[in-house]
């Protein structure tokens, strides 16, 4: 009984290893491949927005790759997704929209999807923002978080790139643990 009990322990052990390092290099693939300024849309990802209406760090982050990327390619038009959580004064895409009109990208070219709770519902509410047909879509977001980003968005049926943000270095151990456990709940659930 007990060299069963440790043979099974073992095995757990050795899948979970298994599962880590798998689900590690996932989350590497996932900053491929990169925007070129091809597609016609892109979308910033949401992240908190503190108490003082301040974005979090991982949030200015995703926004300031995208100032960069949106002057670069200033054909593109650009979604920024996300609701507004309990402890949040406004929506995270209301913030971005701010955000963005004081960096000097145009209100023209920004749309906000301020409903969405989830990477799936940023991505599922955003697609109907899209002109009918569109497929093709830049998403700008964490380095950590764009293969389930991506993931998500090809079972919608969209075409997709990516701008990877830089993920802050005082949550980057944190977010890239929580990620792979969202990212195997992604592969076994299918959103």
């Amino acid at each position: 009984m007990r060299k069963g009990v440790i043979g099974i322990a073992g095995v757990m052990l050795v899948g979970g290893f298994i599962l880590y390092f798998w689900s590690g290099k996932l989350l590497d693939k996932g900053v491929d491949p990169q925007a070129d300024g091809t597609n016609a849309y892109a979308i910033v990802l949401g992240a908190k927005v503190k108490e003082n209406g301040e974005p979090s760090l991982s949030l200015q982050y995703r926004l300031e790759t995208a100032i960069e990327y949106l002057k670069k390619y200033p054909h593109v038009k650009v979604i920024v997704s996300g609701g507004q959580g309990n402890e949040e004064p406004m929506s995270e895409a209301e913030r971005m929209y701010t955000y963005l009109l004081e960096a000097g990208i145009v209100e023209e070219r920004i749309i906000q999807e301020g409903a969405s709770t989830s990477t799936y519902e940023n991505l599922l509410f955003s697609k109907g923002l899209l002109p009918e047909g569109e497929k093709g879509l830049t998403i700008i977001s964490s380095d950590f978080h764009l293969a389930r980003a991506q993931y998500i968005a090809e079972k919608l049926d969209l075409e997709v790139d990516v701008v990877p943000a830089q993920t802050p270095k005082s949550v980057e151990e944190k977010m890239r643990l929580r990620e792979r456990a969202a990212l195997l709940k992604t592969y076994v659930m299918g959103y």
